[in-house]
């Protein structure tokens, strides 16, 4: 196994764990599974300085451990899981949205370029075209997902934003229910728009550098960590 794959493992298994957290917190109700959710949010925000040993970020860790032992005791551990689901999609939604913005380039079409070895520019224009109003469609996805999550995060009961100011939802979902829409069937919305897009492309564009879908997502890993954080600079 090489180092490339070895340093992905801690940050992979962060991000599939963190959903998982978080619903079995919800589903528990309690304030010490809300803060190891959150806990392993935060640890996933800082991996990369983490995994190089920087103090700085183990020291933000070992102060955010202290202080979510406290929130463990308050109802505000659980309150605190209302957000990241809303935050975190809200942040896609306008990275993919900024990059649409002159003078940069759209990420799919940048993402595109590279799997075929060429500048955007030198893309088929019908290609180009595609990779823009694709960009443009996660946009609209992640954007629409984000607006949801913060709509049932407002109206979830008995731990909701306005449940929690003391105010009767006009129409109410259960917790869990917020729980498995926010941290689970997001994920599946994203997965099969990612999935059906790939069909269409495919069909639309048969002549692509990649053999299948797999081929597909192991060239896309094959870009590299330098690409992937340059991409979202």
């Amino acid at each position: 196994m090489n180092t490339a794959v070895l340093r992905a493992i801690p940050p992979i298994a962060l991000a599939v764990a963190y959903p998982l957290l978080a619903h079995w917190a919800t589903h528990d109700g309690g304030g010490v599974s809300a803060s190891i959710a959150l806990l392993d949010l935060v640890a996933l925000c800082l991996i990369a300085p983490l995994m190089q040993g920087q103090a700085w970020a183990w020291a933000v860790v070992a102060a955010s451990g202290a202080g979510l032992a406290w929130l463990a005791q308050t109802h505000y551990a659980q309150m605190l899981l209302l957000a990241p689901p809303m935050l975190f999609v809200a942040f896609v939604a306008w990275m993919f949205w900024r990059s649409l913005r002159p003078p940069r380039e759209a990420l799919i079409t940048r993402i595109v370029a590279a799997m075929e070895r060429c500048e955007p520019s030198e893309l088929p224009r019908p290609l180009y075209r595609y990779s823009r109003r694709l960009t443009a469609g996660w946009a609209y996805v992640t954007a629409a997902l984000a607006l949801a999550n913060g709509l049932l995060a407002l109206i979830a009961v008995p731990d909701g934003v306005l449940a929690r100011l003391g105010h009767v939802p006009p129409v109410a979902i259960g917790q869990e229910e917020w729980s498995l829409f926010a941290n689970l069937l997001n994920y599946g919305i994203v997965g099969g728009f990612f999935v059906g897009e790939y069909a269409l492309r495919r069909w639309l564009f048969p002549h692509r550098p990649y053999r299948h879908f797999f081929d597909f997502l192991r060239q896309m890993a094959a870009l590299g960590p330098r690409f992937w954080r340059g991409l979202f600079d």
